[in-house]
């Protein structure tokens, strides 16, 4: 992670009937270069439609070079493939690894970043993978997720930061949170036509703290509210330490979880710490709407992320992730309108004491599923990603 850079251009996307459009059409306005990653890249209406902007693209000239992760999308179609490849177009998978018995055997430290850079102009930010479950159309399992279009000095951090080719950067030295403490601007105070962003990655080679230190700085700060949206929420001791004394100092803590969720089991364990943050005062919200996908937050006026990196074990502990981090009023302003909507619409305010944590063998088996899962991280990053092969993407196995 380097410095912070001022003169941006931000756009908040919001679902993938906002950011699809976006992205094709910077695709089919590309001219020299386009690089992708993401964590699932479906063979479905929407997969195509990216396909087809990809060869248009290369047909041009264009130099198309994407990597998906080696889980999340484990194969193509040969039709797919056979695409791609007449086209020139480069697609690799991220550490694929063959299954037993038809079963993925990666599931771990994984590629969870969704960038998209046109020319090193526009970077596309966000949670949101390239599938048709993004769109509403989809219906009730489709997701409420967010990105940012970005142009400006942070484009060409997201660049270095994201592109998996042979003369990528070499990594930059990790900075210990003090560093960056010191960096951050004290007043949070910047006119809109200066937005200053800063983009973090999450890694096991050089920085494997970057994400979760710079939400923790930015709570550290928080003067009047705090609105906190996450799919996986189970963050370690001292993020929760700050969120409870954000709240006791009079700051409004808002915290918006999945009350449809995906993966159940997962969001049932984090609410061991539901509790403790109500005692403090924290405000907690269920989204019931349909699943809960972001990754996004907002503090007071100015500061603002969007990213791919859930506030759990695994993605603050052992996937490779992105964040921008924003000071910006107008960004600021319209994901809060977006979560302060969700709040009044599609919420349900959880209630302390309720029977998620009422019975003491029930909190007994979730707090020790949370300190379990809690050490996956430590034991996750004794794997580098210099050791996870990045190989050309192959056919998806029947």
């Amino acid at each position: 992670m380097q410095g912070w850079t001022s003169g941006n251009r931000l756009r908040l996307l919001e679902n993938g009937e906002e950011f699809f459009p976006r992205v094709l059409r910077a695709i089919g306005e590309a001219e020299q270069e386009i690089l992708l990653e993401t964590f699932i890249w479906s063979e479905d209406g929407i997969g195509r439609e990216l396909l087809q902007a990809l060869v248009d693209a290369a047909a041009r000239g264009v130099r198309v070079r994407a990597t998906v992760d080696g889980y999340g999308s484990p194969g193509f179609s040969e039709e797919f493939l056979s695409k791609l490849a007449g086209a020139d177009i480069s697609i690799d998978s991220f550490d694929p690894r063959p299954r037993i018995f038809r079963i993925r055997t990666n599931p771990l430290c994984r590629l969870h970043r969704k960038t998209v850079i046109i020319d090193r102009r526009i970077a596309f930010v966000g949670g949101i993978n390239f599938g048709d479950v993004h769109l509403r159309s989809f219906g009730e399992q489709s997701k409420q997720d967010y990105a940012v279009e970005a142009e400006g000095p942070v484009v060409r951090q997201v660049y270095d930061c994201c592109r998996f080719t042979p003369d990528a950067p070499a990594r930059i030295k990790r900075r210990r949170w003090r560093y960056w403490l010191r960096r951050f601007p004290r007043e949070m105070s910047h006119p809109t036509e200066n937005a200053q962003a800063i983009f973090a990655v999450r890694d096991n080679d050089g920085h494997p703290t970057d994400i979760e230190t710079m939400y923790r700085i930015g709570i550290r700060h928080a003067k009047r509210r705090i609105i906190l949206a996450s799919a996986y929420f189970f963050p370690g001791y001292r993020f929760i330490r700050e969120l409870r004394r954000a709240a006791r100092r009079g700051a409004e803590v808002c915290l918006i979880m999945q009350g449809k969720p995906d993966r159940p089991v997962a969001v049932t364990a984090g609410s061991i710490v539901y509790e403790d943050l109500m005692a403090a005062g924290v405000k907690i919200y269920l989204y019931m709407e349909r699943p809960l996908h972001a990754k996004v937050a907002v503090i007071d006026d100015q500061w603002a992320t969007v990213g791919s990196s859930n506030l759990d074990p695994i993605s603050l502990g052992l996937n490779l992730e992105g964040n921008l981090f924003i000071l910006d009023r107008d960004l600021n302003e319209s994901l809060r309108n977006s979560l302060e909507r969700l709040i009044e619409h599609s919420c349900e305010q959880l209630s302390s004491g309720g029977a998620q944590t009422r019975v003491w063998w029930r909190r007994l088996i979730l707090t020790a599923a949370y300190h379990f899962t809690r050490r996956m991280s430590s034991w996750g990053r004794k794997v580098r990603y210099s050791q996870q092969a990045v190989r050309p993407m192959r056919a998806a196995e029947e």
